[in-house]
């Protein structure tokens, strides 16, 4: 697990200007605590209201636990404030997910992850290139 490092970076689909981002990786199963905790620190000084943050967490969680699920390699979470949002970006090397669905039955034991992204979310958008997939989601300041 890498944690809490600063990266200037570009990203595909994103203007030539960069931003100061933060990022952390993350493998297994057990890192996804500090992940969690990494992103409410960072959303939190960037003044995202707490009461988003929890939303933001959620939707972190929820994608990073399908990486962990459906991929292999772990990915890494990119977060960084443009204007008046949040960005934050979840990177693995998996196929591009399938939003738009609706929300799974209540009965249904799984496939409500990325149903709940899009609800949480003000923006949910996926780059993808032969390297990695990238699910950039957005909310509001």
């Amino acid at each position: 697990m890498t944690a809490d490092r600063r990266e200037t970076s570009t990203v595909a689909g994103q203007s030539a200007s960069a931003h100061v981002t933060e990022a952390m990786a993350y493998q297994v199963a057990t890192d996804l605590r500090a992940l969690r905790a990494f992103v409410c620190t960072a959303a939190l000084a960037r003044g995202l209201p707490p009461h988003r943050v929890e939303l933001l967490t959620l939707a972190v969680s929820e994608l990073a636990t399908n990486t962990l699920q459906h991929t292999t390699g772990g990915g890494r979470v990119r977060l960084w404030a443009e204007a008046d949002q949040l960005v934050c970006d979840v990177i693995d090397r998996g196929p591009v997910p399938a939003f738009g669905r609706d929300m799974p039955p209540a009965d249904a034991l799984r496939g409500r992850g990325l149903a709940i992204v899009e609800q949480v979310c003000d923006d949910v958008a996926v780059l993808s290139g032969p390297e990695e997939t990238v699910v950039r989601i957005r909310l509001g300041l």
